[in-house]
């Protein structure tokens, strides 16, 4: 085989970050789509408006593909355990197995349970039992985000283990002090609260490119309002929780955080934060910078005194506490820009979203006409659409580069958790059929979700095409006669 300058590790690792940020498009969007759509349906049971109704079964069409697509490429990253990550699987079984087997048993099965029966009795049940039904999705798909936070969390900071030293893998001797991990409490609501505003904004999104056609305009605008009201209150919850976790991480993995704001050196009381730098990786430090004095203080303590410690000074402190087990050829600096500009793009974003709901909600206002004249607002909106998508990654980049060089914090480090048993050539072959796969799942997505907002919301069935004759109930007597 050529020579490639291609490794096991980094295959591995590749393969698992691909999986994971493709899965973690549509994970978001289902969870914050049953959100949104759970709260449409219940205004249509208070205010009995039929165009609620039908925008909880017309955005509902986008919730059903982003669902079914997240399934899929949730096996297949679960898959990667055995296949690329065995000695992972075997030092974290215990600590792992117990929070997947409760998602996949109680909290999936209680989401897939319900979205049938939310998708096929529109017309039997009591609209109050009904939307009874997308509320219970929505809780099912929270705690399986609950419950696959937990696993990570523990890999972030492990609580409630023991050594065995017969296996010298993870046993769990108190399940309640995973379950309640100050790192998960930190880490979950900022990412349901993503959710919210990721289903928020690209509803919106969908709404503003519609109504820049004036297509169905009363239904659009209402769309476009339940959205950005949601939109506002979660993207002001989802700063308020960003800067939680941020100052959670100073103590708890100060690597990560110091990445996060630029910081090679220690700071000084004076707590200059940088709005952009440069940096020299190979030899960490910061080239240059552009900084705004007591920022970094009032974000990271709420107050204008206090230092935090810089790269070099961590790194100098890991190899104190963990040259004597893992050697002293580790790297533990973090991927510096990765971080940096991550955590920027992240924080800004959440305030632009918030900008636009605000602005949105203004020129939206009932009995007025001017979301309709303002065309510039409507192309930014139907823009953004797409920014959700990269300021989740950008937010899972932070959460997984930063913990660099370990798979599991201070216990597994990244090199000795990958299979041995795998190959370049396999690891490239099955790289490329995932690249693949997943390009045409999202294609896939892309064209079904764009047919659907192209045949309007008064279509009936769940293809995107027009409705035909599809009033027949699939459960009559009649639905079975081919005559």
């Amino acid at each position: 085989m050529l020579n490639l300058g291609l490794d096991i590790l980094g295959l591995a690792r590749f393969q698992f970050g691909m999986t994971t940020v493709f899965h973690f498009f549509f994970v978001p969007f289902s969870i914050g789509l049953a959100f949104v759509v759970a709260v449409m349906e219940t205004m249509y049971a208070i205010k009995g408006d039929e165009d609620y109704k039908k925008m909880a079964q017309f955005w509902g069409k986008m919730f059903l593909y982003s669902f079914a697509v997240g399934v899929v490429t949730g096996i297949i990253q679960e898959f990667q355990f055995g296949m690329n990550w065995s000695e992972y699987s075997r030092f974290m079984g215990d600590i792992f197995g117990a929070p997947l087997a409760i998602e996949a048993l109680a909290a999936f099965f209680m989401e897939s349970t319900f979205i049938g029966m939310w998708m096929f009795t529109w017309d039997r049940f009591n609209k109050w039992v009904h939307t009874l039904f997308i509320w219970l999705v929505m809780f099912g798909s929270s705690l399986s985000a609950l419950w696959i936070l937990a696993a990570n969390s523990f890999m972030q900071n492990p609580l409630g283990y023991i050594i065995n030293q017969q296996t010298g893998h993870v046993q769990m001797v108190s399940f309640g002090a995973v379950l309640s991990n100050p790192q998960l409490w930190s880490e979950f609501p900022h990412v349901i609260f993503g959710a919210f505003v990721t289903a928020s904004f690209v509803i919106a999104g969908c709404a503003a490119w519609r109504l820049l056609k004036k297509d169905h305009v009363t239904f659009y605008r209402k769309s476009l309002n339940v959205a950005l009201v949601i939109g506002l209150i979660f993207s002001l919850g989802s700063i308020a929780s960003g800067d939680i976790q941020s100052r959670y991480l100073i103590n708890n993995q100060p690597m990560k955080f110091a990445a996060m704001e630029g910081l090679y050196k220690d700071s000084t009381n004076k707590g200059e934060w940088s709005m952009v730098a440069g940096f020299d990786n190979k030899q960490h430090k910061t080239t240059w910078s552009v900084d705004v004095p007591y920022v970094l203080n009032l974000l990271s303590y709420h107050k204008t005194t206090g230092t935090i410690k810089g790269m070099n000074t961590i790194n100098k402190e890991l190899h104190a506490k963990y040259d004597k087990k893992y050697g002293n050829d580790i790297n533990y600096y973090v991927p510096t820009k990765t971080l940096f500009w991550s955590f920027r793009i992240m924080s800004g974003a959440g305030a632009l979203f918030a900008l636009l709901a605000i602005v949105g909600l203004f020129f939206n206002r009932k009995k007025s006409q001017l979301i309709m004249n303002q065309r510039w607002f409507l192309y930014i909106m139907g823009l953004c659409l797409w920014l959700p998508f990269v300021v989740n990654t950008a937010g899972w980049f932070i959460t997984e580069f930063g913990r660099y060089p370990w798979v599991v914090y201070g216990l597994l480090t990244i090199a000795d958790a990958v299979s041995p048993n795998v190959s370049v050539a396999s690891l490239l072959t099955s790289n490329i059929v995932y690249f693949l796969m997943f390009a045409g799942m999202g294609l896939v997505m892309i064209v079904l979700c764009h047919r659907t907002l192209k045949a309007g919301p008064d279509t009936e069935n769940t293809d995107g095409y027009a409705a035909g004759d599809t009033d027949l109930d699939p459960y009559s007597k009649g639905a079975f006669n081919h005559d």
